[in-house]
């Protein structure tokens, strides 16, 4: 018998279920404020992390820096990445 092809965690073989709610859980962090109080979307932009007029507005942006998840490219308030909104409805009620 060949090797088994997957997605492994922890050394167990998972769900497509527990992986798409593997990914919502890291997209929904990326807008998610730190012990700080700061959203890793945001990187260091210190007027989007900390003034109180755009803390609170989210953007959502092309891509993401793979280590910090800070936004990358364009950001818009729509797009691809708006779909966060969504995962956070349906993962978190």
């Amino acid at each position: 018998m060949g090797p088994h092809w997957g997605i492994y965690r922890n050394g167990k073989l998972i769900t497509p279920a527990i992986m798409a709610e593997e990914v919502a859980n890291r997209m929904i962090n990326l807008f998610k404020r730190d012990a700080k109080g700061w959203r890793p979307v945001n990187g260091n932009i210190r007027k989007f992390q900390e003034d109180p007029h755009w803390r609170d507005y989210l953007l959502f942006y092309e891509y993401f820096h793979g280590d910090t998840g800070a936004g990358l490219g364009a950001s818009h308030q729509t797009g691809w990445t708006g779909l966060v909104a969504n995962m956070i409805h349906e993962w978190r009620r």
